[in-house]
């Protein structure tokens, strides 16, 4: 799902939570523009139904099952992605957990669990996978993070965004000398997902986007991420 075509032909890339939602479009658009995928998730049938989607239209994929929160599997997810590919070129994170209480309701194991998940297994990934492009001359990381103005509550999962953008800013910083490419999109993460967000995830994986390291991104719907992409491909 995107309107914007790249050739990433002879790449390698990891999503991890590619089994549904803004990781799912992204895993198939990758599969499509001509990258190896390894899509995992923490439920492997829908990560088996993304590769298959993938294999089906003539690309290579693997499924994988993983909890990023656990470093353990995290490092597992990656050794089997170079296992499977030979090399380990992009790392998409769009692993999340959302519950949507209000803040006087929030469970304290909801709340240890999305932060876990949504930035501590997003830091595991960044980190193994970044010493593995360091050796090999570089790549791009790319984080998906929730709009704060689209839900009415959700603290937990709210404040693991804002974790995750800054995480992405300080790792473009320390990792720019490894030719490490680290970018966030904020998008609706429990909308469908546009062809913009898939777009820029592309434009930023690809060589055009080589330059861009440390930015934020924001899908908010009034076409600012669309004029951006639009801007930068020129």
């Amino acid at each position: 799902m995107s309107d914007l075509e790249v050739d990433l032909a002879g790449r390698a890339a990891l999503v991890a939570g590619g089994g549904a939602g803004i990781g799912r479009s992204i895993a198939l658009a990758l599969g499509t523009s001509g990258t190896s995928v390894a899509v995992s998730d923490l439920n492997i049938e829908r990560a088996d139904k993304v590769a298959d989607a993938i294999l089906a239209g003539g690309g290579a994929a693997i499924a994988l099952h993983s909890d990023i929160s656990n470093r353990f599997q995290a490092a597992n997810m990656i050794e089997r992605t170079r296992d499977a590919f030979s090399r380990l070129d992009i790392l998409v994170n769009a692993a999340c957990i959302f519950h949507p209480e209000p803040m006087l309701d929030v469970d304290e194991w909801n709340w240890r669990r999305q932060i876990e998940v949504n930035i501590t297994g997003a830091f595991f990934c960044a980190q193994l996978v970044a010493r593995v492009m360091a050796d090999e001359g570089g790549g791009s990381i790319i984080n998906l993070a929730p709009l704060e103005s689209t839900l009415p509550a959700g603290i937990g999962y709210i404040t693991a965004g804002a974790g995750l953008m800054g995480m992405t800013r300080q790792a473009a910083r320390e990792l720019a000398q490894h030719k490490i490419r680290v970018n966030c999109i904020a998008a609706n993460m429990q909308a469908e997902p546009s062809v913009d967000v898939v777009g820029a995830a592309l434009f930023l994986c690809s060589d055009a986007g080589q330059s861009i390291t440390g930015q934020a991104l924001t899908d908010d719907g009034a076409g600012s991420l669309r004029a951006w992409l639009s801007q930068a491909s020129q």
